[in-house]
Parts: C-alpha cells; sequence; structure tokens
C-alpha cells in the first residue's frame, strides 16, 4: 500500500508539474511570425492583439509598446488595429549575413498589466540578389605543349548573398571545344567552378581564347552573374625554320669584285618572340669558308677573297651577327684576342654569346618618350702592343607601347555663348596631347553623358571626335539654362586605351530678348476708356503725394534688366509725374480748381538693352474732396459706360445703403425716447429714497447708448462699390471703422476725403506694392452716424 501511494503521488506531482509549464508556456510563450525582407515601411507582421487575446483598449489605454534589441527599432505596434507592422525597411543579407536563419526579436510591454511577450519574427530571404564574381575578368596562361588534355585550372567562383534556392546553384561555360567546365563540391557544400582542356592547344592555330563562365541562382526569375576568361597560349619551340628554297645554286664569274653579295637566303619560323628569330649560319664545306661570310639576319652571303676557278672553290650559305658588328682578326694568339665594349651613359651591355660574337641586351627600362632613338657604338680592342681596334655604329629604334594618357592643355575650360543661338554654333575646342606615337597617340574626343532639365545632355552640345570643337545643338535661352557643366572625355587608340577628362563650363550670356511685363496696374486697365481700376487722389494733395506705383519686372538680367518709367501721355500735363526709377505716381503740384476730375496716364518702362524694348501702363486717376463729387463721377463714368440705361448700381445700392441706415436711426430713436419717458416717469412715481440708489447704476445696464455704438461698430464692415460689375471697380480700405471715422468736420473746415491727416501719415506706405489709395464706402454713413450719436449720448445724460 505504502509503495501504490508513493507511485501515485509521484504521478500527481508530475501531471501537476505538466500542467504548470502549459499555464507558464501560454503566459510566457513566443509567438512567432515570418515577414519576407524589403517590405516597405509600415507593412503587416502579425496580428499580436488577436493572438494574444488582448482588447483592443487595453493596448491603448495600458502602455503597450514594442521594445527591440539593440538601437534599431524594426517593427512597431499599431495603435488602432494592435498589429505588429515593421517601422524600418529590412535588408535580410545586411542583418544576417553569416546566419542561414535569420530571427529577429523583441518584446511587447503591457505596462498596465504588467506583462511581457515575447515575438520572433524571421525574416526570409528574396531574390533580391544577382551572383558577382569577384573579378570581372581573370587571364590564365597555358603552354602549348606543357598543357596536356584533361588538365584543370581552377576559375573565380562567384558569389551570392542570398539563401537557399535564391543563391548561387550551378555554373555554365560558353567558349570553344578547347575547354569545358567542371564544378567540385567543397566541403561546405560550396561549389568551386574548374577550367579543363579537352583539346591540344596550338599557338600558332590560335594565341588567345576567349571563355565567359555565367553563374545563376535558383530563383524566379532566376538572376546571373558573368565574368570574362581570356586563356592566353604561351608559345614553345615546337617549330623549326624553313628555308623558302631547299638548295641554293649560284655560278658566279671568279673575276667577281671582293665584298659583293653573292645570293641572300631567307627562312622563316612560324614561332613568336625568340623562338621565331632565325639566324644564319655557313657550314663547313670548302677548305675556307671564311671566304663567304653570311649575316646573322639578313642571310645575305658576301665575298671576302678573290675566286680562283683552278682552286675549284665553292660556295656555301652561312650566318652573320646581327646583334653586334663582326670584326674579324687575322692576327693569332694575343694580338687575335679580340675585346668589344660599348660606350658609357648607354641603357645596353654587350654579353657574350659564342666565341667571338656579342649580343646588346637592354640595361635599364627604356622610355621611348624621353628618347625615342639610340646611336650605339661598339669599340672592337685586340690584345697586341700597341692595341689595335675599330668600331661600329648601331641604330636602335625604341618602339611605342600604349603607356601615356591624353592630356588637355587646360583642366578646365570656360566659355560664353550668347542666348538664342543658331543651333550648331562652335561653342570652343578643347585639345588634349599624348606622348606615345602612331596609333596609341591618336586622340578621340566623347562627352560624358548628363543631363540638363530631365533631357540628355548630348541633346544640348556635341563634341567632334576628332577635333575636339564643342557645338551648340540646339538654341539656349538664359531664362531657362543660365550655364551647362559637363566632362568631355579624350581617349587614345591603344589596347586597352587610355582617357583623360576635362570640364567644361559653358555661361550663356543674357540678351535683351524679354520686353518689360507691368505687373501693376492689370493688363487693360484704363484702355478703351473703360475705367477698370480707379486711383484715387483728394484735390487738397500737396506736391509730391504719392498717387500710384507701376510694377514692372523684365526677365533678363544684368542691364538689360534694369527698368526706367516715364510719363509718356497725361490728360494734364504738370500735375503728375513718375520716378525715374520707382515708378511712383506722385503729384507734381497741388491740383487746381480748373483741374480736370479725370485723369487718364500712360506710363511707358523701358528696359536698358540694346536695342531697349519697352511696355505701357494706363492709369485712371479720380481727383475728389466729396463723397458727393465721387458719386457724381462714378456715376458720370457709368453713364458713359452704358448711354440710355438707368442710373448705375453704384448709385442705387448707395441710396439704399443711406435709407436703411436712416430709418434704423429713426427706429432707434423712438425707442430711445420710449425708454427715456418710461424712466421720466418711473422716477416721478419712485420716492427720492429710491430714485436715489438708482442713480449708481451704469447707463449700460439700460438699453442705451451703447447699443447704439455696438451696432455702429457691427455695422461697419468692408464694402466694395461698383458701378459696373464687368468693367469699373472702386477699392476700399479694409482698415475703416466708425471706431475710427474722423468727427463731422466744421462748416468752414474742409471735408477730409481719406481721413484726417495724422491717420493717413500714421499709416506705412510700401514701396516695393503698388500704391492703393483706397475710399471707405462709409466714410458718409460713419460721419452721420457719429452725428446721431452725438444726439444719442446727450439724450442718456438726460
Amino acid at each position: 500500500m505504502c509503495a501504490a501511494g508513493r507511485r501515485w503521488g509521484r504521478r500527481q506531482r508530475a501531471v501537476l508539474w505538466a500542467v504548470l509549464l502549459a499555464a507558464w508556456e501560454a503566459a510566457w510563450g513566443q509567438l512567432r511570425y515570418s515577414v519576407p525582407e524589403e517590405m516597405p515601411k509600415g507593412s503587416f507582421v502579425g496580428d499580436v492583439a488577436n493572438d494574444l487575446g488582448l482588447q483592443l483598449p487595453e493596448i491603448r489605454d495600458r502602455g503597450a509598446r514594442i521594445v527591440s534589441e539593440g538601437r534599431t527599432q524594426y517593427f512597431s505596434l499599431h495603435g488602432k488595429t494592435g498589429h505588429l507592422v515593421t517601422a524600418e525597411r529590412i535588408d535580410r543579407e545586411q542583418l544576417c549575413r553569416l546566419v542561414e536563419r535569420c530571427v529577429l526579436r523583441c518584446e511587447l510591454i503591457v505596462e498596465g498589466q504588467m506583462q511581457v511577450y515575447g515575438i520572433e519574427v524571421e525574416i526570409t530571404d528574396i531574390n533580391d540578389n544577382a551572383p558577382s564574381f569577384r573579378e570581372a575578368e581573370a587571364e590564365l596562361r597555358m603552354s602549348e605543349m606543357t598543357a596536356a588534355p584533361g588538365s584543370r585550372f581552377p576559375l573565380p567562383d562567384a558569389h551570392d548573398p542570398d539563401s537557399g534556392r535564391n543563391s548561387l546553384q550551378s555554373y555554365e561555360l560558353s567558349g570553344d571545344e578547347h575547354f569545358s567546365l567542371a564544378v567540385q563540391a567543397g566541403p561546405g557544400g560550396d561549389q568551386r567552378p574548374e577550367l579543363v582542356l579537352a583539346k591540344a592547344l596550338d599557338r600558332e592555330e590560335a594565341a588567345f581564347h576567349e571563355l565567359v563562365l555565367r553563374a545563376s541562382d535558383g530563383g524566379d526569375p532566376a538572376r546571373t552573374g558573368t565574368a570574362r576568361i581570356r586563356v592566353t597560349v604561351v608559345d614553345v619551340n615546337d617549330n623549326a625554320p624553313v628555308f623558302s628554297q631547299a638548295e641554293y645554286t649560284v655560278r658566279v664569274p671568279e673575276d667577281v669584285p671582293v665584298g659583293s653579295v653573292l645570293v641572300t637566303v631567307t627562312a622563316t619560323d612560324a614561332d613568336e618572340g625568340l623562338n621565331g628569330l632565325v639566324k644564319y649560319s655557313l657550314k663547313k664545306i670548302t677548305e675556307n669558308p671564311a671566304d663567304f661570310p653570311s649575316g646573322l639576319d639578313t642571310g645575305a652571303i658576301t665575298l671576302l677573297q678573290s675566286l680562283d676557278f683552278e682552286e675549284g672553290r665553292l660556295l656555301r650559305t652561312g650566318d652573320v651577327n646581327d646583334n653586334a658588328p663582326e670584326i674579324s682578326d687575322r692576327d693569332s694568339g694575343a694580338n687575335g684576342a679580340v675585346r668589344c665594349s660599348l660606350e658609357k651613359d648607354v641603357p645596353f651591355r654587350l654579353e657574350k654569346s659564342f666565341d667571338d660574337y656579342y649580343r646588346v641586351v637592354t640595361a635599364r627600362e627604356l622610355d621611348r618618350e624621353q628618347v625615342s632613338e639610340y646611336k650605339v657604338t661598339v669599340r672592337a680592342a685586340d690584345g697586341g702592343s700597341p692595341a689595335l681596334q675599330s668600331s661600329a655604329v648601331l641604330a636602335l629604334r625604341v618602339l611605342d607601347v600604349n603607356d601615356n594618357a591624353p592630356v588637355f592643355a587646360e583642366e578646365r575650360y570656360s566659355a560664353r555663348l550668347a542666348e538664342n543661338n543658331a543651333a550648331g554654333a562652335l561653342v570652343l575646342r578643347v585639345l588634349a596631347t599624348d606622348a606615345d606615337a602612331g596609333q596609341n597617340a591618336r586622340v578621340r574626343y566623347r562627352l560624358r553623358e548628363g543631363r540638363v532639365r530631365g533631357a540628355p545632355l548630348s541633346s544640348y552640345v556635341s563634341v567632334q571626335a576628332e577635333t575636339g570643337a564643342l557645338y551648340a545643338l540646339r538654341s539656349l535661352d538664359y531664362e531657362q539654362v543660365r550655364e551647362l557643366q559637363l566632362w568631355v572625355v579624350a581617349e587614345d587608340g591603344g589596347a586597352p586605351a587610355l582617357s583623360g577628362n576635362a570640364s567644361v563650363r559653358l555661361l550663356i550670356a543674357d540678351e535683351n530678348d524679354n520686353a518689360p511685363r507691368v505687373l501693376y496696374p492689370p493688363a487693360g486697365a484704363g484702355s478703351g476708356g473703360a475705367w477698370s481700376g480707379v486711383e484715387l487722389a483728394p484735390r487738397g494733395s500737396e506736391a509730391g503725394a504719392l498717387v500710384a506705383k507701376v510694377v514692372a519686372v523684365d526677365a533678363d538680367a544684368g542691364q538689360n534688366a534694369w527698368l526706367s518709367y516715364e510719363l509718356a501721355k497725361a490728360t494734364e500735363p504738370g500735375l503728375f509725374r513718375v520716378g525715374l526709377h520707382s515708378g511712383e505716381v506722385r503729384t507734381a503740384r497741388s491740383p487746381l480748381a480748373r483741374d480736370a476730375a479725370r485723369h487718364s496716364l500712360v506710363v511707358v518702362v523701358k528696359d536698358h538693352g540694346r536695342p531697349a524694348l519697352s511696355a505701357t501702363a494706363t492709369l485712371s486717376v479720380l481727383l475728389a474732396d466729396s463723397v458727393a463729387e465721387l458719386l457724381a463721377e462714378l456715376g458720370g463714368a457709368a453713364e458713359a459706360a452704358a448711354p440710355g440705361e438707368p442710373a448705375g448700381g453704384l448709385t442705387r445700392w448707395l441710396v439704399l445703403a443711406v435709407a436703411a441706415v436712416s430709418c434704423l436711426f429713426l427706429a432707434f430713436l423712438l425707442l430711445l425716447l420710449a425708454l427715456r419717458l418710461r424712466r421720466w416717469r418711473r422716477r416721478q412715481l419712485l420716492p427720492p429714497a429710491a430714485a436715489a440708489a438708482l442713480r449708481g447704476v451704469p447707463v449700460s445696464h439700460f438699453v442705451g447708448i451703447d447699443g447704439v455704438r455696438a451696432f455702429l461698430h457691427s455695422y461697419s464692415h468692408d464694402v466694395s462699390l461698383t458701378a459696373d460689375s464687368r468693367k469699373s471697380h472702386l477699392r476700399f480700405s479694409r482698415d475703416s471703422c466708425c471706431d475710427t471715422l474722423p468727427a463731422r468736420p466744421l462748416p468752414d473746415e474742409p471735408k477730409p476725403l481719406l481721413g484726417d491727416e495724422d491717420s493717413a501719415a500714421a499709416r506705412p506706405s510700401d514701396p516695393s506694392a503698388p500704391s492703393d489709395l483706397r475710399f471707405s464706402m462709409i466714410m458718409h454713413v460713419g460721419q452721420e452716424m457719429s452725428w446721431h450719436s452725438s444726439i444719442l449720448s446727450s439724450l442718456s445724460r438726460m
């Protein structure tokens, strides 16, 4: 029984631990999601609220947030939806370069519940990288004799930062029949390409083999990378010299002069370099072959001694030393010992090759650009006493290699081109020189491609390949393009070609091709006799008072955009003047009573170009000192604009406004009189003590003058008077209000048109903007109301 009880107790404890572990995993378990890399910011990762059973109010109100390891936060919690979204664009290859499975971890902290939930997000790979080779070009050297078929040569391998099927999967080789591709598997599962020689090489058949190695991944679609393989076949001496004839027969008379060339033999060798260099020598057939020496390089057999037919001398072929002069000494012993030497300070030295044969070799590196030709003197001296010597001169020409890039005469070029040029106009010439010779020094020019205002640079300018002349392909406009920055590349004809660069700055010079444009007054103002935009001036203005301002601009630059203003035409000459540079229209003198009320001014705006361009602006100016005079003039203008019609809308609306204000004033006046009578009646009915108690009550507690003032203040608003909505308008100040209206003037004082002088002087004027003399529509009405207000004030003090 005891043993069974113990076993049952152990089972209960195991079940309890399993339940506790499941509850722990449920409470503290990990959320796992998967998302592809390179997703844009804000992309959906997982529904955290739904997966954890959280309500959206809990997430919003209890301070839920996402915390990630490190400084960069790759995920965030969307508070409205409870979704886990990406906070940054994630690059798997950057984060997990050496890890096969890329997992980012973060925690969801719910501060209100004091709970932490772990989240794992696996970043899956997409095929966003192509296989690439570390070197785009590789060169292999193979000997044509020692490289046997089946030989293997390692090739450069490719790298793909993607993983799985998106990583590197296969290699392909394209070329010729001499080579094939083999891929070996490395210890880590990587692939190592090898080049297999399938057929023996023959340099005389093909000295170079061009192959293309292509690496592909397993993505859909697949991405590829290529590398060029250049196989150079190294020559070996596998070909013997071959004479042009197997036998040379020469018939020579015995009296032929000494030194005559008897015959020239030629032989060729299919090898290259030293293996293809042919030298000639004589084999001994007669007793004295020295009678017929031959040149080592030329194969020319010359006669050294006279021939004697009776002695039966025959002709033989022989070799001649072409690297050093051959000096023959008939002496013997020490007198016949020959020593050869070169002059000092030359980059050459002598090497003894065989017996008395020498060859000239380079002692240091040669530079053709410094010295292109050498004349080397070879001296030969014997060992006699006194020593005898002779000399020969070798002319050596240094061949050129492409070791110098073209150099421009100037690093930076600049030129000016007037706008509106003809297409194909010559801008300038660039010049580059190359210190090399022949094809290596042949320079060609081209433009480095760029863009101007969204169009290719080559659509604006071009360069002549041979001469370096730069031409403008289109007519340029200074107002659109003010300068062009471009690069000219000079490339020589070597293999590989070398190049140099020079910058060119093309400045577009402005021409006076834009007339001034008038901004104010607007186009059409005052044209045809219609007043569209009336400038107001009081008749009491002093000399120099600002009436209006003509504003104009010019799209050109420099002096082509300098503007001057002058008054070309005026209804009353001498009344107005225009500032030469400011365009301000001011009174030249005080207006007189005999001056007309309406004036038309024509202002000419000129620039300082050659030739000068101009524009005109027409201003309509109205002189008026009172509302009646103003209305009369505007009414006359309306009747002139539309003859035969009733009074203009301006007069009609103003009359209605005055009538409405008068009616309202009478209504308030009657109401106020009724209230005063009622107050007086109560004062008669109330005892003196009660009357004394009401004396301290403010008047504003009753319906009194404060209500009228509030009405007057609210009634003052911005209004535009229009004589004809299609043609004429009159602007009034937005600052006018009953609180700022002047009091009614005394009969002997002139009526101000635009307010008192203090308020007009305190109002600042902007010299850069048009001067708008604006008239308040409610001037007259406000004055009437101010009289009404004074009457009401006197009544309220009753």
